[in-house]
């Protein structure tokens, strides 16, 4: 029997110093290729100059529950400003037969042009996109040209791309002029790497025994929907509203206006909002003690957080747009609603409400981080 050639596949992304979404997926995926290649995973040391990161203070301080498998080699020496770190991580990216850039923000595109100018012609480049251009950038005229001018530029020298939907897939074509045959679509996988507890174990250690809990989880920011989260809440019939809690927990980083609809709600005593950062030590409580969790997004390409609920085997209430319809089409647990519709959102929380689901809903198999290597050495790599 013939033995599968081993490649040496490098991926580009963060470390966890900047721990995040992009930082999991960086890890999930240099584990799971690494089963039956050589991988190296080449890691920012630093990114943004400190202080323009919105969270700058925790930097290098945050836990993580999963770590880089032993048969990785780590070299986390990318920095934003150093082009000495970049060659060094060019020499590696010579020696490689396929190197992954993930892409999510405009900030390392110059790194990447730099890299990919440094590797020589002969390295195979494979883009995966997570945003097309972030939320906040997009909004920034000078950053979204920007961003739209170094991705056509950088682009021209990958051989294929990634993405998560087919909704990205034409999203991306249009944006960067890439020909849709070009660009594979590979689920996004799960964030399984939490421990499930006991449901009620963990609502009394929040302090909310008996209740049952909406959970929106994440950072707020205007495009995530939350003031229409908050709005649907008080549209509850009062006797779920009694025997309920809305939990909203993360991070304010844009969207004062959610915080300032808390505050003046009527409901208020009902709401919990835990406006900081969510450490890994945080989550396996908050969502092994939430009964729903609520995505209302406005628009969205992908989703972290609806990969941990569907790990937790929760029922989950999402907006009908972008890629979160097909990463959740599939899912058996997910009620969609269209965006903005404040009395569609509220009808499916007093649904699902009154229909309590007690059997965790198993994951689809094609977000298993097996069947993502396997799509992507037989797709993508080989």
């Amino acid at each position: 029997m013939k033995r599968e050639k081993q490649l040496t596949i490098s991926v580009i992304g963060p470390s966890t110093r900047f721990l995040s979404g992009i930082s999991y997926y960086t890890i999930r995926l240099c584990n799971a290729l690494s089963l039956k290649n050589q991988v190296n995973a080449m890691l920012f040391r630093n990114m943004l100059p400190k202080r323009l990161f919105p969270g700058w203070k925790r930097i290098g301080q945050t836990g993580v529950n999963v770590c880089i498998s032993n048969q990785v080699n780590i070299y986390e020496i990318l920095d934003w400003y150093n082009p000495f770190s970049w060659a060094s991580c060019a020499r590696v990216i010579r020696k490689s037969d396929v190197t992954i850039l993930e892409w999510w923000t405009s900030s390392v595109a110059h790194m990447y042009l730099a890299l990919i100018l440094l590797s020589g012609k002969k390295t195979r480049f494979i883009i995966e996109f997570h945003e097309v251009v972030d939320p906040l950038e997009y909004a920034i005229l000078p950053i979204r040209l920007y961003a739209k001018s170094m991705g056509r530029i950088i682009r021209n020298a990958a051989k294929k791309y990634v993405v998560h939907s087919e909704h990205d897939r034409h999203l991306i074509a249009s944006q960067y002029d890439i020909h849709p045959a070009d660009i594979c679509v590979i689920p996004h996988g799960l964030y399984d790497h939490y421990p499930v507890l006991d449901r009620e174990a963990s609502k009394q250690k929040l302090g909310v025994s008996g209740r049952y809990i909406f959970l929106f989880f994440g950072l707020l920011r205007p495009y995530k929907g939350v003031s229409f989260l908050i709005e649907a809440f008080e549209k509850l019939p009062s006797q779920i509203q009694n025997e309920s809690v809305l939990i909203i927990a993360g991070e304010a980083w844009e969207d004062q206006e959610s915080i300032t609809r808390i505050e003046q709600s009527f409901v208020r005593d009902k709401i919990i909002l835990d406006n900081r950062y969510l450490a890994d030590t945080d989550i396996p409580d908050i969502f092994s003690a939430a009964d729903i969790l609520v995505l209302p997004y406005t628009r969205a390409s992908q989703s972290g957080v609806a990969h941990i609920g569907i790990a937790y085997g929760l029922p989950i209430i999402a907006s009908n747009v972008g890629g979160l319809t097909e990463s959740l089409g599939t899912y058996d647990g997910t009620t969609f609603i269209e965006p903005l519709d404040v009395p569609g959102l509220s009808d499916a929380m007093a649904d699902l409400f009154l229909h309590r689901v007690t059997k965790p809903y198993s994951p689809p198999h094609d977000m298993k981080w097996e069947e993502i290597a396997t799509r992507y050495t037989n797709e993508i790599v080989s």
